[in-house]
């Protein structure tokens, strides 16, 4: 039978949405990652060591770029 668009599979009752993942990265492991990158090592050197993956590590330190407030510069 063909349903109409936007109609897929019916719910079954009692469907309850799952979990999400927990977060790969706490603020320890966050802070050990980014003091390693401060020292010039790769990020892939720095995942492979921590057991978390590249685009992970690159989406933690990148949103902690994003929130971190800008450093005055000497003028």
């Amino acid at each position: 039978m063909l349903r109409p668009a936007g109609q897929g599979r019916p719910r079954h009752r009692g469907h309850k949405p799952q979990p999400r993942q927990p977060a790969a990265i706490d603020a320890d492991t966050l802070a050990v990652a980014r003091a390693r990158r401060a020292r010039g090592e790769s990020v892939t050197t720095i995942a492979n060591h921590l057991g978390i993956g590249r685009s992970t590590l690159y989406r933690a330190l990148g949103s902690e770029d994003k929130t971190a407030p800008a450093e005055p510069s000497a003028s």
